[in-house]
Parts: C-alpha cells; sequence; structure tokens
C-alpha cells in the first residue's frame, strides 16, 4: 500500500514519539531555513512531520540523493515529503547544492538542511560544512532557524534498518541571520553554537 503524506506523518510521529518545542520562536510561512544537527536518516522526515500543516506544506527537507534514491520503498517516501534531493557524489560547478537551493525554492519555500553533512557518530555535533554560509549569503532575507533532535539516533541508529519507537524531542530557537560582513568561519561557528544551547534547554 502506497503511502500517502497524511499516513508518513503518523508513522513518523508514532515511531519518534516526538515533542515539539519552540523557544522564542513561532510556526510562520516566511521562508526560512531550518537548520539541525544530524544524527539519523529519520530526521528530516521527523522534522519536516513536527511543523504545522501549513508551514509543513511549503517546506522541504534537503536530504542526500544516494540514500533516498536506493530503492523504490525510500524513492516513494522522498516524493510524498517533497523532498529536495542532492547529489553529494557529483558535484557539478555549474549547478552547486546552494545554486539548486536557491532555484528551488523560489520566492515562496522554506527548507530543512543539516550543516554537518553526514551523521554525527558520537553525542558532539560535527562542525558545520559551508553550504548554510553561502546560502545565507545569497539569500541573506531567509530567517535560520536552528534546530536541535533529541533521540532520535537511537530510534534508528547507524547501521540499522529498522526503526525502535521511542521518545524524542525537537526544539525550534530564535532565528539568526548572517551579519554583514561577517566571516564564513565565525558564522558557521555561530551558528552550532544556537543549535547546540537548544539542547541546555
Amino acid at each position: 500500500m502506497r503511502l500517502t503524506a497524511h499516513g508518513l506523518i503518523l508513522l513518523a510521529k508514532l515511531l519518534s514519539g516526538a515533542s515539539v518545542r519552540w523557544v522564542d520562536c513561532q510556526p510562520d510561512t516566511c521562508q526560512r531555513v531550518y537548520f539541525a544537527n544530524h544524527t539519523s536518516h529519520l530526521d528530516a522526515l521527523v522534522l519536516w512531520s513536527s511543523l504545522p500543516k501549513n508551514v509543513r506544506a511549503l517546506t522541504r527537507p534537503v536530504a542526500a540523493k544516494d540514500y533516498w534514491e536506493r530503492g523504490w520503498v525510500r524513492r516513494h517516501i522522498a516524493s510524498t515529503f517533497n523532498a529536495l534531493l542532492i547529489d553529494r557524489r557529483n558535484i557539478k560547478v555549474h549547478r552547486s547544492p546552494v545554486e539548486m537551493m536557491i532555484q528551488e525554492i523560489g520566492d515562496v519555500h522554506s527548507l530543512i538542511v543539516f550543516p554537518e553533512g553526514g551523521r554525527a557518530v558520537g553525542e558532539e555535533m560535527g562542525e558545520f560544512k559551508s553550504g548554510l554560509y553561502y546560502l545565507s549569503k545569497k539569500r541573506p532575507d531567509l530567517e535560520l532557524v536552528p534546530v536541535f533532535i533529541d533521540n532520535l539516533n537511537r530510534v534508528l541508529p547507524r547501521g540499522e534498518f529498522i526503526p525502535v519507537p521511542l521518545l524524542s524531542c525537537i526544539t525550534f530557537g530564535s532565528p539568526i541571520w548572517l551579519e554583514s560582513g561577517e566571516p564564513k568561519t565565525e558564522f558557521l561557528s555561530r551558528a552550532r553554537d544556537a543549535v547546540r544551547k537548544l539542547k541546555e534547554l
């Protein structure tokens, strides 16, 4: 039986048991980039499912093409939650991931991104890669909303295929923007800290 978006949302909530907190931030249909820590292949689906319906309809998770196009089930799931699939292995200079994201969102859609790139192995977040910086530089009007996802690495541990239902928590924090003239290293460090601080709340 083919999953509908509604069925996918119910399944994601059932598996993750995710509680959602908005801290100094409220759901909004304005264009945003939700940037989060990355510990599980379920991260994009569960974060997207946690958004209110009207916000979710305008939000596209950015995900790895090599993972989500492996098999018809994954392809169907990715299509259902309108994922923007990025080819990490065959990046073209004239069509970089950042350019692709900007083109795909236009002046309507928001994005969900994971600046670490791959999934973190331990409890500590990896360093943020430069994509978030260049995206912000090209579209300084976008609100950048930090998100901390807690416990999803235990719902679907690395190397496992079958999820284990557990309680998790998703915390949305106060938006940030790239400051005028802010160096890339300082911005990425500040963005990473904005996510990490949500863990302590």
